[in-house]
């Protein structure tokens, strides 16, 4: 990151030179005008720019003679009775993208008359400029016109609020939130050669530091385990495969741990069913599941939430040598089920079969969500604005949705059934890798519910929402963490003791 913020919270502030930030809504008075603005300059220069205080419109004018500040900022945040806890989260990514060259301080004024501006509100405001601020350079030699105005030491933010003492303890909850997401976008953004299966694994044990037990096996360790169908993904790479378990225990010591899994496949080929070569390099995101397994174990750590997590993430490269698996190929699954290889493109789900089948085996979870980038058919389905969402759970499908409606980390249903099941039955294994090109996300979600037995499950295909999906208030990365925010949300409203 070549910016960042340091954000703090007052009950009252002096302005003296640097910006000032001012929140309006529709047909409201706007907040620390008496500040500001002394003058009342500001609602003339409101009437002739036409501003009504419209959600994350923006009115930047220079301070007027006698203003205590150097610059002055009013922040539309729309209707009054309307404002959601994610209005907060981009009016906070709409001011950042408006001050990421203030080289001097910056002073919000977040209690605007007729709004009720809770503690929450003022808290996400803040992980909204921390989120928009994120950006991925590590490999830069030379910056950008705006990083090179870009000030070299953090920039100092007071948000100015009545609930600024409760603010403060809550920032510590979105500080967590915000080092999940950067994690989870920092995995997808890196590039292939640096970020393997080990190195990978190297990273998830690093949340050993806030706590997280972290265990990993090597290939020798899943051969014994009988892991086939993950393995035979990894055979045709010199760069070994690994499985990566984080346990968070944070609840009692009797409560049934919820768990978390995700597809790392940290570069995709697509095997000997080679890919076309335009856009290959994306697939380094092909991780984007893994990452936000490791984003929410980070967060759930990091906050101390009062649950015990389990997130698995398997760990391999798709590669095409000679010793790659073959279409043809049929490998047995740690289930002892045989599959099929149609295609060696339909590998995530070879690595989650076995990932989801060794997480309800050994840990007995009350219920397993998996992460993957899994089908390009999802995102002809949904584009980039929805996930989709597979389950054979009722009550989780629910509270995922109205997670994902929270957070605006969407989810959208789709169905499984057995006729679907029927496209992915083999005439020589117990079942094939792929049920053609129609339907494609619901065979291989058909796919993975072969692994979960009875198990409440739900399958998220994030091909769309992962990687490249439209930038917005709060990400301006290729990378954008989808998944994090979501399962925390979830697990915060549904699952902490």
């Amino acid at each position: 990151m070549s910016f960042k913020f340091d954000i703090g919270f007052s009950k009252s502030a002096a302005v003296s030179g640097g910006v000032a930030i001012l929140a309006k809504a529709i047909d409201g008075a706007v907040a620390g005008a008496a500040v500001a603005d002394p003058a009342g300059i500001l609602e003339n220069a409101m009437r002739i720019g036409k501003f009504t205080g419209k959600s994350l419109a923006l009115l930047d004018i220079v301070a007027p003679h006698g203003s205590a500040a150097d610059r002055i900022l009013v922040l539309g945040l729309g209707k009054a009775g309307s404002i959601t806890a994610h209005d907060w989260l981009k009016a906070g990514g709409a001011a950042a993208a408006k001050v990421r060259n203030a080289d001097s301080s910056i002073t919000i004024f977040l209690d605007t008359p007729g709004v009720e501006v809770t503690a929450k509100a003022a808290a996400d405001f803040a992980l909204g400029m921390e989120m928009n601020a994120y950006s991925f350079d590590t490999y830069k030699t030379k910056k950008d016109d705006d990083e090179e105005k870009a000030p070299k030491k953090p920039v100092k933010v007071t948000i100015v609020t009545a609930a600024a003492a409760e603010a403060k303890k809550l920032a510590s909850v979105t500080e967590a939130v915000a080092g999940g997401v950067f994690l989870a976008r920092d995995l997808v953004n890196l590039p292939p050669n640096d970020l393997g299966p080990v190195e990978f694994a190297d990273k998830a044990k690093e949340l050993e530091k806030l706590g997280v037990d972290v265990e990993i096996l090597t290939e020798k360790e899943m051969k014994k385990l009988g892991m086939g169908a993950l393995l035979g993904v990894a055979q045709g790479s010199v760069r070994p495969p690994r499985l990566a378990i984080m346990k968070w225990n944070g609840g009692k010591a009797k409560d049934q741990p919820i768990a978390f899994i995700g597809k790392g496949v940290v570069f995709d080929s697509g095997g000997i069913s080679i890919k076309p070569g335009a856009g290959m390099e994306d697939m380094k995101g092909d991780m984007g599941g893994a990452a936000a397994v490791t984003g929410l174990l980070h967060v759930l750590a990091a906050r101390k939430a009062k649950v015990n997590a389990i997130g698995i993430i398997g760990l391999v490269e798709n590669m095409p040598d000679g010793n790659a698996q073959r279409p043809g190929d049929i490998v047995t699954s740690m289930s002892g089920q045989t599959i099929e290889i149609i295609n060696t493109d339909a590998e995530g789900r070879l690595v989650l079969a076995d990932a989801l089948w060794y997480c309800n085996d050994r840990f007995k979870p009350k219920f397993m969500i998996n992460l993957a980038t899994l089908t390009g058919a999802v995102m002809v389905a949904l584009g980039s604005h929805h996930a989709g969402l597979f389950s054979n759970d009722d009550d989780l499908s629910e509270k995922l949705l109205a997670a994902g409606l929270s957070t605006q980390e969407r989810l959208w249903r789709l169905p499984l059934g057995k006729d679907y099941d029927k496209m992915i039955d083999s005439k020589f294994a117990d079942m094939k890798n792929t049920g053609g090109r129609y339907g494609g996300s619901i065979t291989a979600a058909q796919f993975l519910k072969r692994f979960v037995k009875d198990t409440p499950w739900a399958h998220l295909d994030i091909a769309g929402t992962a990687m490249g999906s439209p930038t917005d208030e709060i990400n301006r990365s290729w990378a954008s963490g989808f998944g994090v925010r979501l399962l925390d949300e979830l697990v915060r409203a549904n699952y902490e003791g």
